[in-house]
């Protein structure tokens, strides 16, 4: 199509890579906000289930951690069991991202815009 005309060829490649790449990227954004992933805190007691995106989307507690001289001790399994929901959405959402640049040719580590 653009044969005989340089690197307009070469630019016209790069170009529709580069759509290619938006499009995938918008889907992976999309796919993110539909895997879950679930962190827990005291054996199991706590859990938090969030997107791969970190948005948090549940929160379950045992009964049996309720008794109002160890309020404290809920609190910290709560937020704990929140931040390994979250540390595990962060590592899904790298291993999609991963995922995506090796399947398109680009290095596992290469940093892309989210």
């Amino acid at each position: 199509m653009l044969k005989g005309l340089g690197g307009l060829g070469d630019m016209a490649k790069m170009m529709k890579a580069a759509k290619e790449m938006q499009e995938k990227m918008g889907a992976l954004q999309d796919d993110l906000a539909t895997i879950t992933v679930t962190g827990e805190s005291g054996a199991g007691l706590v859990r938090a289930t969030a997107t791969a995106k970190g948005e948090l989307t549940g929160l379950e507690i045992d009964a049996s951690i309720f008794h109002p001289d160890e309020k404290a001790v809920v609190e910290d399994l709560i937020l704990a069991a929140i931040k390994d929901a979250q540390g595990k959405a962060a590592e899904r959402s790298q291993a999609e991202m991963r995922k995506l640049t090796e399947a398109m040719g680009l290095p596992a580590d290469m940093k892309l815009p989210f």
